[in-house]
């Protein structure tokens, strides 16, 4: 399990314990061994920690001593939101099927080919079937700092035509890193 994994499972705890509390507040005695991811959470602002007064009237309102409490931050809300909604590449799909190649992108790459996939409904000249769940399934490699992708040589050369839409547009480091690692250029219009 990843640290992101990881810090979505102890987020959703926190939300949970949060959402059936009548006072909004996730106990101390309910995250007790959590205590540690918790409070990193609250320093990287995912989560607030309870202050002196807040523990005080959580203490009068359950009747007993509240040492610590917290609660989602509005980021905190938002990566949980985005974590249950946002797909998880599956694993049978990052596995290469028969005649595709792996592919690793850099950022910037990344973001062109999202961008060339997202106007795929207003676009002439659409992706190939199968990029768009391609580019959203796509596993980073958080060590190299790049996205891989296992695509056929369709999907490659649709990839360098969404790169030459983008260099025609702006930035041309995109098509022309994608040229030199993989030998695949759009040719233009004949």
């Amino acid at each position: 399990m990843t640290y992101e994994d990881r810090a979505v499972a102890v987020l959703t705890t926190v939300a949970d314990r949060q959402r059936v509390a009548d006072h909004g507040w996730a106990l101390d005695w309910y995250l007790g061994p959590l205590r540690q991811r918790v409070f990193h959470l609250a320093e990287r602002g995912l989560a607030q920690l309870a202050d002196r007064e807040d523990r005080a009237a959580l203490s009068l309102w359950e009747e007993r001593p509240v040492r610590w409490a917290a609660r989602l931050t509005p980021p905190g809300h938002d990566l949980l939101l985005c974590a249950r909604h946002c797909p998880r590449p599956d694993t049978d799909q990052l596995a290469p099927s028969p005649g595709a190649r792996k592919v690793e992108l850099i950022p910037a790459q990344m973001t062109a080919l999202r961008l060339f996939v997202l106007l795929a409904d207003r676009l002439r000249v659409l992706p190939v079937e199968g990029l768009a769940e391609q580019v959203r399934t796509a596993r980073r490699d958080a060590a190299a700092n790049r996205h891989v992708l296992y695509l056929t040589e369709e999907r490659m050369a649709s990839v360098a035509y969404g790169f030459w839409l983008h260099s025609m547009s702006g930035s041309a480091l995109e098509t022309n890193r994608f040229a030199r690692d993989y030998g695949i250029t759009y040719g233009g219009l004949p």
